[in-house]
């Protein structure tokens, strides 16, 4: 017999015998709690109950699909209630409970309904659009979450620090109210993963120093990860054990107990600006997921135990032990509950669902908003800004660093939204200045000055995003993205997927990378494989390769950011940061002068130099600095491409670019394998028929020292690739 089915009729048997566990503590109305909340929060209980059984009823006739139930974890629902409907919450995936209970403080919500087409993927389920099962719902504040590691903590993190920011200089696209507190859960598995351990430590590093930051993380502990149980006592120690978090806890099974102490924790929250955790013990019935047999790797008895344990007995029991219903009427409520999802069921299964890659696809780009132009600064307070060093840097050809400095210093004095945020970026100025003296001018609430944590920076930036704010995080160097790349990939890229573009998280992540630093730090401080980023779905990926080209194209990133809704890399080559010199010492043939305030530089504008025919040299970053040194003198028959957006590709543009060229050399200073060089060179060869040669980095690690450009293309290979293409 399915465990589902036994835990089904153990509930009702039990009920009807008056079988039921003993309930003590505070009474529902010593807690706050009207006869209707109890009443309330039970049929929520017993709605995400019953959705589980039909779920799985729905799998097994091949009408529904892989789904995680929330039975054993129906105590949430009690923590809906203590929390305002306005409250972003990002759940753990157990939590349908919470969610149908919030539904129930909002008006005109059906989440019967809504929960039906989402375990049938119909295209009109009103969270992703039938791509995936997934809690959330514009309506009650929760971003869809799809995480089984935690990724979503860092996030919730950053949010709560929206909110109180937000109190302080709010952004013209806001969220949330200013009273509002992010909440976040997971499970107690999920807390040892790193990602977890992070955010509770940034959050209590920032709380240390005296952030406003009013988050309530949840952790659900039912005492077991798939097969992998929890040490006895380890979860409560971990979580007591943290600097800077105010630890409460309930018993997950006792609704009263755990509204009561959640409660408490949302009103000290909101009173004190600060974060606290929720620690709530719960079980876990039915099993891990879908067709899990859970006595394959627990011992029966175990299983009957916590089968035991069901929650909905011990609210059964509370309401009958309070005179609020009798034992017919708890039956009455539980069996007219599966009525009406039987009912809604049969609507479900017959509703469309997605069948093309072109109707997946739709939500990868969110759609744009109206955010009304921001007037141009008034020049006398651009003046007072930049000082008279800067105003003189102006008007002179600068290094691409200088230039960057000066272009996110006049984004920052337009946009008072865009909050910069990174190791080292205030007080330093980051580790090649590139944001010296930003902190000086906007203060330190729009340049922060981050923990050593790249998961923490962007889980901050995705949060910051989520009430309105475009932040601009920086990650020092390439090389430091992969321990956190998850937040782009898993996070930031899949939220408007996963809510059919309801949800959107905005940012421009800066990149400090690539390769030819002499001398410097070798893989970890030059890292030239951007495959990681490339294939992320919906991200813009842009390289600069000199510093006119690169404040143009931060005009128009922000622009994306704020309009288009776009996540956005900007990968600034470090080696052309201080570059002046082209081809002969003191020429200056690399440095620029600033762009007029209206020069941008859309997605597709590829840069073209030279006229010739014979050879096009399709390159980015430093193979662009490096070709134009190997071509010279050979411009009337050489032209350099300079495609600038690495992704997605201007392939239209290309075409046009290089279709009275004769050869085509691709100068890739990233690895031969899973260079950009590879499906470039490939669509090429197929839409145009042209031979395509290639140089690239070869497949390995940067050295440090003499050896720092001795994998990477050179202007000696390039040069040589030329005279043999044009038969020199």
């Amino acid at each position: 017999m399915d465990r589902a089915d036994i835990v089904h009729e153990n509930f009702l048997r039990r009920v009807r015998q008056r079988d039921l566990p003993f309930v003590s503590g505070l009474s529902a109305s010593d807690a706050g709690l009207e006869t209707t909340d109890l009443i309330d929060i039970f049929r929520s209980q017993i709605i995400s109950r019953q959705l589980d059984r039909m779920a799985r009823a729905l799998q097994a006739k091949g009408q529904g699909f892989y789904t995680i139930g929330s039975s054993g974890h129906e105590g949430s629902a009690a923590i809906a209630h203590a929390l305002c409907p306005t409250d972003p919450a990002f759940l753990h995936y157990r939590d349908g409970a919470f969610q149908i209970a919030r539904a129930g403080q909002v008006p005109d919500q059906d989440p019967i309904r809504d929960m039906l087409l989402s375990f049938t993927l119909s295209s009109e389920d009103p969270i992703s659009g039938g791509r995936h099962k997934v809690l959330g719902s514009k309506a009650l504040s929760i971003p869809p979450q799809t995480s089984t590691i935690a990724s979503h903590l860092p996030k919730s993190v950053g949010a709560a620090y929206a909110i109180g920011l937000a109190r302080k200089m709010p952004p013209p696209d806001i969220q949330y109210p200013h009273d509002s507190i992010a909440y976040c859960s997971f499970g107690d598995a999920s807390l040892n993963h790193s990602t977890a351990q992070g955010a509770l430590n940034a959050a209590g590093w920032a709380a240390w120093q005296g952030a406003s930051l009013p988050l309530l993380f949840c952790c659900e502990d039912n005492g077991i990860g798939i097969s992998v149980k929890s040490p006895e006592g380890w979860v409560s120690a971990v979580l007591q054990s943290r600097p800077g978090l105010k630890y409460f806890s309930c018993n997950g099974l006792d609704i009263v107990d755990t509204f009561q102490a959640a409660k408490s924790a949302a009103d000290w929250i909101r009173s004190e600006r600060k974060p606290a955790i929720l620690h709530m013990t719960c079980v876990r019935l039915h099993g891990h997921a879908g067709p899990d047999v859970e006595t394959s790797y627990r011992p029966v008895a175990e299983v009957n135990a916590a089968e035991a344990n069901d929650p909905l007995l011990y609210s059964a029991a509370r309401l009958i032990a309070e005179g609020v219903v009798a034992e017919t009427e708890i039956i009455n409520i539980y069996q007219s509950v599966w009525g009406d999802i039987s009912r809604k069921s049969e609507h479900a299964v017959q509703q469309p669902r997605l069948t093309t890659a072109e109707e997946i696809a739709t939500s990868l780009v969110p759609a744009p908003k109206l955010i009304a132009d921001i007037a141009k600064p008034d020049p006398e307070i651009r003046t007072a800004c930049f000082g008279s060093a800067d105003l003189r840097a102006l008007e002179t050809p600068q290094p691409m660093g200088k230039l960057i400095n000066l272009g996110l210093a006049d984004l920052m004095l337009q946009h008072p939204e865009i909050i910069m945020v990174g190791e080292d970026v205030g007080r330093k100025g980051g580790v090649y200045g590139i944001t010296k003296g930003l902190q000086a001018k906007f203060g330190a609430r729009r340049v922060v000055d981050s923990l050593l944590d790249e998961q923490s920076i962007l889980g901050l930036s995705i949060g910051l995003s989520h009430n309105g704010f475009i932040p601009m995080p920086e990650i020092q160097f390439l090389a430091y993205l992969h321990n956190a790349e998850d937040q782009i990939r898993g996070e930031a890229a899949t939220l408007p997927f996963f809510s059919n573009g309801q949800f959107d998280n905005p940012m421009v992540l800066r990149i400090a990378g690539l390769g030819y630093q002499k001398g410097f730090g070798g893989h970890f401080h030059n890292d030239n494989s951007l495959a990681v980023l490339r294939d992320i779905p919906g991200i813009i990926i842009a390289c600069p390769s000199n510093g006119y080209d690169a404040v143009c194209m931060y005009r128009e990133v922000v622009r994306l950011a704020r309009v288009e809704r776009r996540v956005v890399v900007m990968v600034e080559p470090i080696a052309l940061y201080p570059m002046r010199d082209l081809h002969d010492d003191g020429d200056g043939g690399w440095m620029c002068s600033y762009p007029a305030e209206d020069h941008t530089m859309p997605p597709g504008q590829l840069g073209v130099s030279g006229t010739g025919r014979e050879l096009a040299i399709i390159t980015y970053g430093n193979g662009c600095y490096l070709s134009h040194q190997a071509a010279a003198g050979l411009e009337d028959r050489v032209r350099i491409i300079d495609l600038r957006w690495l992704a997605p590709l201007a392939k239209e543009e290309i075409v046009v670019a290089i279709k009275d060229c004769s050869n085509i050399l691709i100068v890739d200073e990233c690895r031969d394998t899973g260079s950009q060089s590879e499906g470039l060179s490939a669509f090429i060869t197929e839409r145009t028929g042209k031979a395509v040669s290639r140089i690239t980095a070869t497949d390995c690690f940067i050295a440090t020292g003499p050896a720092y450009g001795a994998t990477l293309p050179s202007k000696e290979q390039i040069r040589s690739e030329i005279e043999r293409i044009l038969q020199l």
